[in-house]
């Protein structure tokens, strides 16, 4: 962690740490991680465990006989609740089921004989990392904090990754420094006694997707309850989301009936077919003990504001810093207001609706039934006949369809969504402005993925709904951290783990169907949001406020390419960058193409003025 990060003032919210064994090298290793500031839980032994940054009310720890816990983050366990836990443990394995079981949103790491676990959630949210420092096996929530003590660099190879547009599964895991390891959402890590040898160990898999709607909306309704309540039980004062959609609207009812005062804040949007705001009032009409705030529309920042200005130090780089002034415009206010968190309606479009992928299957079980909705998803998304039909008949497995990806990285974006939406997902493309020397690198790391890939479920329906769930984590991950150095917590119950098992535990065809708009959600939500909120059938798309973004900050894009450090890399042509920022309103930048390259380049920056203590171990 450098001395910058520090002094940029991260509060409650971005718990961060690193875990050691206990040996005597690892202790000299950990003095590196130590700052003011920096907090300690110790071994049996004396010797430092967790070295990091928490608040009290984030962490949990117990310890008896051989085994200590500690949970770091959102989670109601309680002291005495973990000792009982740590009194049994006789094995590290044990912890599968107290990890599948406890709701919120946590680290989980256990010391047992001398041997370490380290986990995060199956969300991707909350990761761990690790390397060899001084000899030793370090893990951390953080790649940055690893490559610091290593004193490494970015891996430019991983970096033109990055570049890709998009990064599919599973490249987008892997930590883009050199000598730092990272661990995948499924498994824990062990590191053994002596602190010199880790492994891998899956404690999660998703659920079969099996109980009807009938069956399955209760329990996401008590998941989701209950990932609201893990926020909100301690009272105070809290604030959410009230954007009109279903999403903040569910987790802002949730809200109201907690012990906690609520603040509810709408951002309307720019275009005036943006009907966000009419049923944001709707539902506040509803909530009469809950303070509604609407914002100006003409205040609100756009896409593209204030990247120049963008000094947060990420681990990885983040196409979250395109929105960033508008995350995290209204938190201070909202924390003046005496907002102790802010909650958020993200992850209700990945967990509550699903990918029409599972079709793919469907049609091969229930065809008569699967034709019915296919024609209906046609006509919902303008899907040819010829091209549902070829993605249809399509049967490579995942590691084929991510080697055909290497070989067409220069091809055209394809013309219709029905290829990926069908698919594996939408393959990866190089843009126009990227290098020879990026598609060499991108197409070799590309195909050494692909001799090994495994998708992440043999349903490609299934596959996708949980890369759309770690993709969409990987950025809140970093909003996360940018919200609580902005002075308010934030976070997102939809993303959390149990919610996420109820959702996918309900059968596909309950919950995507091109005759309703998120059943799921609406089925669950009955009774909790009042019936005409819950009849609203589409969303807000902000699309103008995109394109306003581009023409208004084409000024700070050309100041971008100036200097470029992917230039400098070798990874991106500088000049077709520039001359693409002086045409904002090319028709092909209508998509997020120039996202990835914005996110690498502004990462690459921050990383630039942040100071360089040299390795921990030399």
């Amino acid at each position: 962690m450098s001395d910058m990060h520090e002094s940029a003032g991260t509060g409650p919210g971005d718990a961060h740490f690193a875990v050691f064994p206990d040996r005597e090298e690892a202790a000299a290793v950990a003095r590196f991680f130590r700052h003011p500031g920096t907090r300690v839980l110790a071994h049996a032994s004396g010797r430092p465990w967790l070295v990091g940054h928490w608040s009290d009310s984030e962490v949990t720890t117990a310890r008896a006989g051989r085994a200590a816990l500690a949970v770091v983050g959102w989670c109601p366990v309680g002291r005495e609740e973990l000792e009982r836990h740590a009194a049994r443990l006789r094995d590290l394995a044990e912890l599968d089921a107290l990890a599948r079981s406890l709701p919120g949103s946590f680290h989980l790491v256990a010391a047992l004989d001398g041997q370490l676990r380290i986990q995060g959630t199956a969300s991707g949210l909350r990761l761990v990392f690790h390397a060899q420092v001084g000899g030793v096996q370090v893990a951390a929530t953080s790649a940055d904090l690893l490559a610091t003590a290593l004193d490494s660099e970015p891996d430019t190879g991983r970096l033109a990754v990055r570049l890709l547009w998009p990064v599919p599964h599973p490249l987008y895991e892997t930590s883009v420094w050199q000598g730092v390891e990272a661990v995948s959402p499924e498994e824990a890590l062990v590191v053994s006694a002596d602190g010199r040898r880790v492994r891998r160990s899956r404690w999660w898999w998703p659920p079969e997707p099996a109980r009807s709607l009938a069956r399955g909306a209760p329990k996401v309704r008590e998941a989701l309850a209950e990932a609201v309540d893990v926020r909100t039980r301690q009272g105070g004062t809290v604030s959410t989301d009230l954007s009109g959609g279903l999403d903040s609207t569910s987790v802002c009812f949730l809200a109201a009936r907690s012990p906690a005062s609520v603040v509810a804040a709408t951002w309307p949007g720019r275009d005036p077919a943006d009907t966000d705001l009419a049923w944001a009032r709707q539902a506040a009409s509803h909530l009469p003990d809950v303070e509604h705030v609407v914002w100006d529309a003409d205040a609100s920042a756009l896409v593209y504001s204030d990247l120049l200005g963008i000094d947060d130090l990420l681990d990885e780089p983040s196409i979250g810093v395109m929105d960033r002034s508008r995350v995290l415009q209204h938190l201070p206010w909202l924390a003046g207001r005496g907002s102790r968190v802010h909650l958020t309606g993200i992850g209700g479009d990945h967990v509550a609706w699903c990918s029409e992928a599972y079709y793919h299957r469907l049609l091969r079980t229930r065809p008569l039934f699967a034709v019915r909705q296919l024609r209906g998803f046609r006509a919902l998304w303008n899907w040819p006949l010829g091209a549902t039909v070829r993605a249809l008949a399509d049967t490579r497995p995942y590691r084929d369809w991510l080697a055909d990806s290497a070989r067409r990285l220069r091809d055209p974006m394809p013309q219709t969504s029905v290829t990926g939406g069908l698919g594996w997902g939408m393959a990866p493309r190089l843009l126009p402005w990227m290098t020879p020397e990026t598609e060499r690198l991108a197409r070799r790391a590309l195909l050494d993925s692909a001799a090994g890939a495994r998708p992440l479920h043999p349903d490609r329906g299934l596959h996708t709904d949980l890369e759309l769930i770690r993709t969409c984590t990987r950025i809140i991950r970093q909003w996360e951290r940018m919200a609580a150095r902005a002075g308010l917590p934030m976070a997102s119950p939809f993303l959390d783990d149990r919610v996420i098992e109820a959702c996918l535990a309900v059968r596909p065809e309950d919950r995507v169907t091109p005759w309703r708009y998120k059943p799921l959600l609406a089925e669950a939500m009955r009774g909790v949001v009042p019936e005409e909120c819950l009849r609203r059938t589409n969303k807000a798309e902000a699309s103008m406020d995109a394109s306003d973004g581009l023409r208004r900050h084409r000024g700070d894009l050309m100041t971008l390419w100036t200097g470029s450090r992917l230039e400098r890399l070798g990874l991106v042509d500088g000049e077709a960058l520039r001359r693409l920022a002086q045409r904002p309103s090319a028709p092909g930048l209508r998509d997020a193409i120039l996202y990835s390259t914005i996110a690498c380049e502004v990462w690459l920056r921050a990383r630039d003025r942040a100071p360089h203590p040299g390795p921990a171990v030399r």
